[in-house]
């Protein structure tokens, strides 16, 4: 028997008014698919702290669930706690703990070093109050000494009590499996969500997979390079190759979808539809 899937759709704050109204309406759009929860970003070191919590209360009040993402860059204990404490009474019930990016300049990245240490400090403090997702890497993470090193990251983030991980983006499910494969080997038994990126602007998405890690494949790179400016062509084939993705890694077992929006709905929307899920 296959356990339920979770889909679920990821929201950066806004860092305007105008970007908060465009925010409610793109959320208007995507609610009615009926994601499992709403998450929100936490900027590099904690620059949008604030704007994360505000959006997250604000998805709460429109009787949505909302995950905040909490980071360990640029946070004490204390601020933690502070933070706990207001999404606990909200009725928030999830939380995506990362360890974060730390912004150039800064100096002192906190009281927390790596996300299991951000993890253990909420189980300590609430229990089984949150679930609680992390982040992990198919094709690891660019800042990792080895694979190895990388995997064992992940596995301590599990062992002090993440329930369940979302994986940064990706374009060959191969990764995605075989990542899988060694994490069941290990004994580790947690979900682990595939991270789903549609193709909203090219160049960009370049960018952000050269940040982390992520490969786009060759022959991708080519045909989008081939339709140069012609936003219908790129639009659609990059349509086609994220819903082929989605079937490919449903298809092969995944407990769910989480889908990085970039605050837009009409890719998302899109692929949802394609893939008929309910």
């Amino acid at each position: 028997m296959i356990a339920e899937r979770l889909f679920s759709i990821e929201f950066f704050p806004p860092n305007t008014q105008e970007g908060a109204e465009k925010l409610r309406v793109v959320r208007g759009q995507l609610a009615p698919l009926g994601p499992a929860y709403f998450s929100v970003t936490h900027g590099a070191g904690g620059s949008t702290r604030d704007k994360t919590v505000a959006t997250v209360l604000e998805i709460q009040r429109e009787g949505l669930s909302a995950a905040p993402h909490l980071s360990c860059i640029g946070s004490t204990r204390e601020s933690i706690r502070e933070l706990l404490k207001v999404y606990s009474e909200a009725g928030i019930v999830r939380l995506v703990a990362l360890r974060g990016d730390l912004p150039s300049g800064m100096g002192d990245p906190g009281e927390f070093r790596y996300a299991n240490e951000l993890v253990e400090f909420i189980r300590k403090e609430t229990g089984d109050r949150f679930h609680i997702e992390v982040a992990c890497y198919p094709e690891y993470h660019p800042q990792s000494r080895s694979p190895e090193a990388d995997f064992q990251a992940f596995a301590r983030k599990v062992g002090a009590g993440a329930n369940a991980a979302i994986t940064q983006f990706f374009y060959n499910p191969d990764a995605y499996f075989a990542f899988v494969d060694a994490v069941r080997a290990a004994g580790i038994g947690v979900p682990i969500v595939p991270g789903i990126m549609p193709f909203h602007n090219f160049s960009k998405i370049l960018r952000f997979a050269e940040g982390c890690g992520a490969e786009v494949p060759r022959w991708v790179r080519i045909r989008m390079e081939k339709y140069y400016d012609d936003a219908a062509s790129i639009r659609a084939f990059g349509l086609d190759v994220v819903t082929g993705l989605c079937e490919r890694l449903l298809a092969g077992g995944a407990p769910g979808l989480h889908f990085y929006t970039l605050n837009q709905a009409g890719l998302t929307t899109e692929i949802w539809r394609r893939l008929n899920i309910e």
